[in-house]
């Protein structure tokens, strides 16, 4: 298998492997391709330890390490998911939240490694493309939510 030219670097404390490995079972065309150990001790870890797991979410390749608690996740970067539908909104947040995650606002949730998320249904986005009036509804009834009712982003959007 080639080695993807780009992929996304996420910095875990100690849980990349855990952490993969839930995404996988959680999105879609999403999978865990390799683990890899320390060949010997390192300033967080030992000889042996998980050191870099290699995965794709929904798509996107990326590489999980366990470099230790110096750094941590921030809402500076996120994943945005997109959704066709409140039944796979919910879904997809509900396992983000209900597996040690917390809820933020506007459609945004933390998983329990600290990476924000932006769970987001597609009406969502058409709306916010439309512009005008339409734009405005739609963004703020947005405002006033934490996970997104697709019902009532469709209300807004229809006036």
């Amino acid at each position: 298998m080639p080695i993807p030219k780009n992929k996304i670097c996420l910095w875990y404390d100690k849980d990349a492997e855990a952490a993969a490995r839930f995404y996988a079972e959680t999105f879609p065309d999403s999978k865990v391709s390799a683990v890899h150990r320390a060949p010997s001790d390192y300033p967080s870890g030992k000889k042996g330890d998980v050191l870099t797991v290699e995965f794709t979410v929904a798509g996107i390749p990326c590489l999980g390490l366990n470099g230790g608690p110096a750094f941590k996740q921030s809402e500076a970067f996120s994943f945005q998911i997109a959704t066709d539908d409140q039944q796979e909104t919910d879904r997809y947040w509900n396992a983000i939240v209900g597996n040690g995650g917390q809820e933020s606002a506007c459609g945004w949730c933390k998983d329990k490694w600290g990476l924000s998320w932006q769970i987001t249904p597609r009406t969502l986005t058409e709306a916010m493309a439309a512009g005008g009036d339409e734009a405005r509804r739609a963004f703020d009834a947005m405002m006033e939510m934490k996970k997104i009712d697709v019902a009532a982003i469709d209300a807004a959007r229809r006036g």
